[in-house]
């Protein structure tokens, strides 16, 4: 077990119980055993994401699977809606941007959430409109976004929805069928608690019938690949992260034993226990709304600190914590709980940081 605890959105400390796996020996990805793994694993998967449907493994990261969202499911020139909040949005529109789409870029502020007004007004004033790519966990500021409340919107039109819910998926409320969302993507190094390197997409029945129609170019990413081996034979077009699905296989058992629902309170519960003690410490907090507050990670700041120097002395001392990005990259910090991190654990990470904001006031 590393010796620092990582405070980040990922990628998380990795329990024993699931690092002793990577010391076995690898098993074949085209034999019954590992057939037997896959089709575990997509059972699973469908409880988390609550969906009825396959979800489709790809080795990959996050970001791979963003683009997958994009070049499944549109063709060129096809407008599309980013919803922006935040560093992860915007690198939706870029996506989007890159393989030729028309994007309408819906930004805000970091540290607010989107307007639900200002999407109906884009779906109202633009009939030919084809997608809309958001966040839910938006990490670069810790926004939650109401995913929900698009699908409403969407749900009985031809518009994809595509929700990038890496960091979000297992510690906040997610529900694929329920929210009428069409395209949702995941990573195994977020709540998934093994190393980076899976990823994860759900996919509806109206967005499969558009990845028929999509004319963007693909080759490892095209999902149809992905469906036909596992339908065929639970299997993956291509060399797989053996040890990785055998290590996910014993995640996904743990996760829906315990139970999402139960998951989701005690991160929630663990996010309010560190927002009070970094507001005791002259912290504010970033999102000031409590519904759009993920569980995924803390954003604080504090004038006259400077948080850099703040971050690298706790990563001195065996804390891992992450800095802001885009215009709260000098003065953000973000502290991750998608780990199985305990109250002692975060009692003791105060002690530190207290110890370095005072030394740093000059008290």
């Amino acid at each position: 077990m590393s010796s620092k605890l990582l405070l980040t959105p990922g990628p998380t400390n990795i329990p024993e119980r699931y690092l002793e796996i990577f010391g076995k020996d690898i098993i074949h990805h085209r034999t019954p055993e590992f057939r037997k793994y896959m089709k575990e694993n997509n059972e699973y998967l469908k409880k988390i994401f609550k969906t009825k449907n396959d979800v489709a493994v790809i080795t990959s990261s996050g970001t791979g699977v963003m683009e997958a969202a994009v070049v499944n499911f549109f063709s060129k020139g096809d407008k599309v809606l980013a919803i922006n909040t935040g560093y992860f949005g915007d690198r939706f529109r870029k996506i989007g941007e890159i393989y030729g789409l028309d994007v309408i870029n819906l930004q805000y502020e970091f540290g607010e959430s989107y307007e639900l007004s200002d999407v109906k007004k884009v779906i109202s004033e633009n009939p030919d409109l084809k997608g809309i790519l958001m966040t839910h966990s938006e990490t670069s500021v810790g926004i939650l976004n109401d995913v929900k409340a698009v699908g409403d919107l969407t749900k009985n039109t031809d518009i994809i929805l595509a929700v990038d819910t890496i960091s979000g998926l297992v510690v906040n409320d997610f529900d694929f069928d329920g929210w009428g969302v069409d395209v949702a993507i995941a990573g195994s190094q977020k709540a998934f608690l093994i190393p980076p390197g899976l990823a994860f997409v759900a996919i509806s029945d109206k967005a499969e019938k558009a990845m028929e129609k999509s004319d963007l170019p693909k080759y490892y990413f095209d999902l149809k690949q992905y469906k036909k081996y596992f339908d065929d034979n639970n299997e993956t077009p291509y060399t797989p992260a053996i040890a990785l699905v055998l290590a996910l296989n014993a995640s996904l058992k743990d996760l829906v034993n315990k139970g999402i629902e139960n998951i989701i309170s005690e991160k929630r519960n663990l996010r309010k226990y560190i927002e009070e003690k970094a507001q005791k410490l002259g912290f504010k907090l970033l999102v000031k709304t409590e519904e759009n507050r993920t569980n995924t990670l803390i954003s604080i700041y504090r004038e006259g600190i400077v948080i850099k120097s703040i971050i690298s002395a706790l990563e001195e001392k065996g804390y891992t914590v992450t800095g802001g990005k885009g215009k709260y990259a000098q003065s953000l910090m973000r502290i991750g709980i998608l780990g199985e991190i305990s109250k002692e654990q975060i009692d003791d990470f105060f002690v530190i940081f207290e110890e370095e904001v005072k030394k740093q006031l000059g008290k």
